[in-house]
C-alpha cells in the first residue's frame, strides 16, 4: 500500500516525472530586496531555466503548508529560517519551460508560483550554491519578471 508523502518530503523520480509530464506545479519563489531595494538572483544550476538568473524559490510538497514551505525553503535556499508573515504577497506567475529536470524528451515544465517580497541584508558569497551560484543584487530595471514598466 502506498501512502502519501510527509510535508517536505520529495517524491520518487519516476512518479516526480509523471507529475511533471501531466500537471503544473506549484511553487514558492522568493523576492528578496536589499535594504537599498535591490533584488537577489542567482545562476540555476539546474534544469529547467539552467544557467538563467532567477530568483529563490521552491516547490511547495504534498501535504505541505504554505508557511511551512516558506520556511523550508528559506532555509534551503537562502540558509535562514524566514517566516510568512514577515513577506509580502506579490501576487501569482507561471513560469513555462520547454525542458526538465529530468533531462526527458517530450515534455517541459509548468510551474503556478506564488511570489513572496521580503527584505534581508544578506551576504551573497555566503549563500547555499545546491540550486544557484554567480549570486547578484540586480536593480528593477535589470529585471524582467515580478515588476510592471512604467
Amino acid at each position: 500500500m502506498n501512502s502519501e508523502p510527509k510535508p517536505g518530503q520529495w517524491l520518487e523520480s519516476k512518479d516526480f516525472e509523471h507529475i511533471v509530464r501531466l500537471t503544473p506545479l506549484v511553487s514558492i519563489d522568493l523576492i528578496v530586496r536589499s535594504p537599498d531595494a535591490r533584488v537577489l538572483v542567482g545562476r540555476r544550476k539546474n534544469a529547467p531555466a539552467k544557467d538563467v538568473y532567477f530568483v529563490a524559490g521552491g516547490r511547495i510538497t504534498k501535504n505541505e503548508t504554505l508557511a511551512e514551505a516558506f520556511k523550508r525553503l528559506t532555509q534551503v535556499e537562502l540558509g535562514r529560517e524566514e517566516k510568512i508573515e514577515n513577506a509580502q504577497f506579490r501576487g501569482v506567475y507561471e513560469h513555462i519551460y520547454p525542458d526538465n529536470r529530468m533531462g526527458k524528451d517530450g515534455f517541459g515544465t509548468h510551474y503556478v508560483v506564488l511570489a513572496y517580497e521580503f527584505t534581508l541584508s544578506l551576504d551573497g558569497s555566503a549563500l547555499p550554491t545546491e540550486q544557484h551560484g554567480d549570486y547578484e543584487w540586480m536593480t528593477v530595471e535589470q529585471l524582467k519578471a515580478y515588476f510592471p514598466r512604467s
